[in-house]
């Protein structure tokens, strides 16, 4: 399994990571050790096979002159029946346009992906926990919305992420590859 992931400026990605250790101090989630080397995202895509070489080659031609642009999260959420918990961000035409042109750049791939994740089901956010109780979900969100600052961000890359066997009790998805924006 893979996913292609945006990846954040510097300071957001220690901001994100500061609420996930938040979480833990509180005993509500342990996300951020749930899953080796851990980096906060926005998931683009995920496939069940993919030929790396290829799609590593396309990525570099296809985000070769792609430059950095802002988002901001103003949004704490759930999806349902899953106990996750995330951020997400205000979607303006600028994120639909960057989503959709990998897709059509990308739509050789499009038979191994996950349909979630495509054009028109897309949900962009932020995981800060996942498999919670209803009661800890509850608690998560309290505890997000109490920190009452919307957050400024910066995509400045992609990257792909691999599932690997792991046979400890933590999810191993290291990044096999990042393109880093101008």
């Amino acid at each position: 399994m893979y996913w292609v992931i945006a990846l954040f400026d510097e300071q957001t990605e220690e901001l994100i990571k500061g609420i996930w250790k938040e979480l833990a101090v509180k005993d509500i989630s342990y996300y951020e050790e749930e899953i080796k080397d851990a980096r906060p995202h926005i998931t683009l895509g995920s496939y069940t096979e993919l030929d790396k070489e290829a799609y590593i080659d396309s990525l570099e031609t296809f985000y070769e002159h792609t430059a950095s642009f802002r988002i901001t999260f103003n949004t704490v959420g759930s999806f349902l029946n899953f106990g996750t918990l995330f951020l997400s961000p205000t979607v303006t035409r600028e994120l639909l346009d960057f989503h959709s042109s990998h897709y059509d750049y990308f739509h050789s791939f499009k038979r191994k992906a996950n349909p979630l994740y495509l054009p028109g089901n897309w949900i962009p956010h932020c995981t800060l926990a996942n498999k919670l109780s209803p009661e800890k979900l509850a608690e998560g969100f309290e505890h997000c919305l109490g920190r009452g600052d919307t957050i400024k961000a910066k995509i400045n890359g992609v990257a792909i992420i691999e599932l690997l066997d792991d046979p400890e009790d933590c999810m191993n998805a290291p990044i096999i590859y990042t393109k880093s924006f101008r």
